[in-house]
């Protein structure tokens, strides 16, 4: 954190709900803790155990309380209410982040004055009976929430819809680039050079893509899109980290049609991979501001992706983006960035340049702070 802590009036105590295991958002909370503890806000963070090992709750000053919150409902909700409503006994703000996350917090608050704060970082995407359970689940949490904050202008957009008393856009902050890209450049190109050679890609060129293995991710599409591109010479390599429940599905695919592609599986690295990386894609059905396109333009790696969510209003005009859906414009930009250096070399800078706009960690902090400071004292 780059500025002075400001410790609120009296210690108010905040307890910060999350509802998965970990990525993006596990990294956010735990961002946050830090934060809300350097000002002065005693934080207690509720959430699965292992998010505790990945993420060290308790190391940024915070107390961690172990509740195990499944994605879906099950028998155990009644005792994890239960451990809520304890843990939120002394509260002053709880802030739960996901939909299970909100549901679960305000059923725990159920009769208690303590404000709730939503936040929701991405959109639910289903069909059919699913659909509808989970239209009404939204609608219960965002009518049961003080504030909800939205990653993105659409979710801000359709909590309103779904009748939120107080709906505002709340940009999640990603950590500045790891230390690979802050190497001089000829240790950049070392590093690069050494992770390419990893891949077999030292003269062939690497595209990129990261994220879980997930049908709204849009796998599909980029393996349509590598098929158009597969007669290239020299042939490209599409390297993909990540795991989930389509991995077997596209391992089959990419065996079956010949693919020039690599599922490398979760990844520690990610720094390395985009170091190594001539374009990065993101073929999604949706994103708020995904990770890996904020982590792109930060390393000043060429993106293209999908013109969906809150992509657009993220990336700018610093990003090649495409329908969803249309393999043949995902493969079209992607060659056509593949055959000119001197657009990667401009969107190169115009990345950097538009994460330079982005909020920080510490503005983060500050705006949910300043919510937390206003519904105390109402």
């Amino acid at each position: 954190m780059s500025s002075t802590p400001i410790p609120l009036r009296g210690q108010l105590h905040a307890v910060l709900v999350l509802g998965g295991a970990g990525g993006p958002t596990g990294a956010h909370v735990s961002s946050l803790a830090g934060g809300l503890v350097a000002r002065g806000v005693r934080v207690t963070v509720c959430g699965p155990a292992v998010a505790e090992a990945d993420y060290a709750f308790t190391g940024t000053g915070a107390r961690f309380a172990p509740v195990e919150i499944a994605h879906r409902a099950a028998r155990s909700d009644a005792a994890v209410v239960a451990a809520l409503r304890a843990a939120c006994a002394d509260a002053e703000v709880v802030h739960a982040h996901g939909l299970r996350a909100g549901l679960l917090a305000s059923l725990a608050l159920s009769g208690r004055p303590t404000p709730l704060v939503v936040t929701w970082h991405s959109a639910v995407l289903a069909e059919g009976a699913r659909a509808r359970l989970l239209r009404w689940l939204e609608r219960r949490v965002v009518r049961s929430a003080a504030v909800v904050l939205g990653a993105s202008s659409d979710l801000v957009d359709w909590a309103r819809t779904l009748g939120a008393r107080d709906a505002r856009l709340a940009p999640v902050a990603v950590p500045p680039p790891g230390p690979v890209m802050r190497e001089p450049a000829a240790e950049t190109e070392r590093l690069r050079q050494k992770t390419r050679a990893e891949f077999g890609a030292e003269d062939r060129p690497l595209v990129l893509a990261v994220g879980r293995l997930e049908p709204h991710k849009g796998y599909d599409l980029l393996l349509d899109a590598t098929r158009l591109l597969a007669d290239r010479d020299p042939r490209l390599l599409v390297v993909v980290a990540g795991e989930g429940s389509q991995r077997a599905a596209l391992e089959r695919r990419i065996d079956t049609e010949r693919l020039p592609v690599r599922l490398v599986g979760r990844r520690a690295d990610v720094t390395e991979l985009l170091a190594a990386a001539d374009v990065v894609v993101l073929p999604s059905r949706w994103e708020a501001r995904a990770l890996i396109a904020q982590e792109a333009l930060h390393a000043g790696v060429p993106l293209v992706a999908t013109a969906v969510g809150g992509i657009p209003e993220l990336v700018g005009e610093a990003a090649e983006l495409v329908p969803y859906g249309d393999p043949a414009a995902l493969a079209r930009v992607v060659g056509r960035l593949l055959d000119d250096p001197g657009r990667r070399a401009e969107l190169a800078a115009a990345g950097r340049a538009q994460a330079a706009t982005w909020p920080t960690e510490d503005d983060t902090v500050a705006q949910v702070l300043s919510i937390y400071d206003e519904l105390a004292q109402r």
